[in-house]
């Protein structure tokens, strides 16, 4: 398989695929049993992430606004050396009750890399969120992400191919499945 990370290319295939990707959503939603793709995505996430080096893309720092809880926010004003009050008027605003990033990229990447690495926030700790149990439930985001970041794209390719997905050939016929 051939990984594809530039997230210029990521962004023109997904616009491509849009129509696809939301079928093979209502198929995953419908049609295969949550803790049996879970599994698989597991074992995609695991085998394609191996085989990306994120500090080579860094894509998600440019594109996403992870929720900082009070616990990042604390944790982040502690890196680096700016007290919560001035923290947040610095460098956050409130969107429907929680503080994100008031800029993109992330203002604290740098030549792809993360200058609060250690202190990131734990949205950015778990990026892509692929390791989690309930894949089915997060399906918008993971389409969402399908143009973000090269792992969450590769992974849902490789899971229509795993599960024998194939689009639908006709208007107003239904997909075809292994």
């Amino acid at each position: 398989m051939v990984i594809e990370i530039a997230p210029e290319k990521l962004k023109l295939i997904a616009a491509q695929k849009e129509d696809e990707n939301w079928e093979f959503r209502s198929f995953l939603k419908t049609r295969i049993a949550g803790e049996e793709v879970d599994s698989l995505v597991h074992k995609l996430y695991k085998d394609i992430s191996s085989q990306i080096d994120c500090k080579q893309c860094a894509n998600c720092c440019r594109e996403c606004s992870p929720v900082l809880h009070d616990k990042d926010i604390t944790r982040l004003s502690q890196g680096t050396g700016i007290p919560v009050s001035e923290f947040i008027e610095k460098y956050l605003k409130e969107v429907e009750n929680d503080y994100v990033f008031n800029q993109k990229p992330c203002p604290f990447l740098k030549d792809n890399l993360c200058t609060q690495y250690s202190y990131r926030p734990g949205d950015c700790r778990s990026y892509p969120h692929l390791h989690k149990k309930g894949f089915v439930f997060r399906l918008i985001r993971v389409i969402d992400n399908y143009a973000v970041c090269p792992i969450v794209f590769h992974v849902y390719e490789e899971l229509k191919k795993e599960l024998g997905w194939k689009k639908r050939t006709r208007p107003g016929r239904m997909p075809t499945y292994g």
